[in-house]
């Protein structure tokens, strides 16, 4: 008899071991795929790329910042960074670097270069950028894993720049759109050289539920949209109402951060500490606090847990630090 006419007649004279083992192979594959639909992800989608600070290369990009910090947190498998990088040597770099950090990240490769950031810093450590066009981050794909990523996203985090291009654009509109609707979505304004306009900033104050915008980037955005010579408290207010935000995070360097919302508000001073430099300083501040509120903090405490992770990210080099245990006290 061939192995195979034994094989169909093993089957047909054993229905029962058959009916089983067909049943726990289905049961175990539902089971796999339902548990792979119900993860939900922290995602960071937008830029990756490298700085190039005088001390040195740095990974950076707000996305993946945003996302380390958060997972440190939440834990490194709950969260994620969107991008994507060139077929070159630095995209090789910088999938080992975020493999080191054990920072889950889907960048496909595409047929542009690899992202890089020139950074000089002032005397206080403040960064100024010349930021690389036509490469990979400005060529995200939608496809079928990206899609699906938006389908299991818990919150997300992204910005103006990765909107430079019509590429990423789209695709990050696409995936906030297919989005759950309790996803918590942060648009982390991050104004960058003249890559922003009126239409872009107004599509995302709307398709956002929390803006993060610092006081230089406020005056920028007050005078885009005819908000007159406001202060910053009223300019909050009034972004808060016109675009029926969540809440607005308004953070001013030295002078301390704000979190406005309609029946609340929260200042917290800037602690003084010895700068290396501000690098990723903002990103880890919205790391901590989307994670502080997705762990079931108020508006009070998770503001207080971002202020000292920022304050501590300042006396680093580089933006994606280890946080000891004392910052990451609750």
């Amino acid at each position: 008899m061939a192995a195979d006419t034994l094989s169909v007649t093993c089957l047909i004279f054993q229905p029962a071991k058959l009916a089983s083992h067909c049943f726990y192979s289905y049961i175990c594959s539902s089971l796999t795929e339902i548990i792979t639909q119900m993860k939900r992800y922290v995602i960071g989608l937008g830029e990756a790329l490298w700085d190039l600070l005088p001390s040195g290369r740095q990974l950076g990009g707000a996305p993946a910042n945003f996302a380390f910090h958060a997972g440190q947190f939440l834990g490194m498998e709950r969260v994620m960074a969107l991008s994507a990088l060139g077929q070159d040597a630095l995209a090789d770099e910088t999938e080992a670097a975020l493999a080191t950090r054990r920072l889950p990240f889907y960048m496909p490769r595409v047929g542009f270069p690899t992202g890089t950031v020139q950074v000089t810093l002032d005397a206080e450590g403040i960064p100024s950028y010349d930021i690389c066009q036509r490469v990979a981050w400005d060529n995200i794909p939608f496809d079928a894993r990206t899609e699906q990523l938006a389908t299991q996203c818990q919150a997300l985090c992204f910005g103006s720049l990765a909107q430079r291009s019509p590429v990423s654009r789209q695709t990050i509109r696409r995936f906030i759109q297919s989005t759950p609707p309790d996803c918590l979505r942060i648009f982390d304004i991050n104004l960058r050289q003249n890559y922003f306009d009126r239409p872009l900033l107004e599509q995302c104050f709307r398709l956002c539920d929390i803006l993060k915008i610092n006081d230089e980037e406020l005056l920028v955005v007050g005078h885009l949209f005819g908000f007159g010579e406001a202060d910053p408290s009223s300019l909050c207010r009034r972004l808060l109402s016109d675009f029926g935000l969540r809440m607005v995070v308004l953070t001013c360097g030295t002078d301390g951060s704000y979190v406005f919302c309609s029946d609340e508000q929260s200042f917290r001073p800037t602690p003084r500490v010895q700068v290396a430099d501000t690098v990723g300083a903002g990103d880890s501040f919205t790391g901590a606090f989307c994670a502080a509120l997705l762990q079931g903090m108020s508006v009070a405490e998770a503001h207080t847990l971002a202020v000292r992770v920022s304050a501590y990210v300042c006396t680093q080099h580089g933006a994606m630090p280890l946080l000891p245990d004392e910052v990451k006290e609750v």
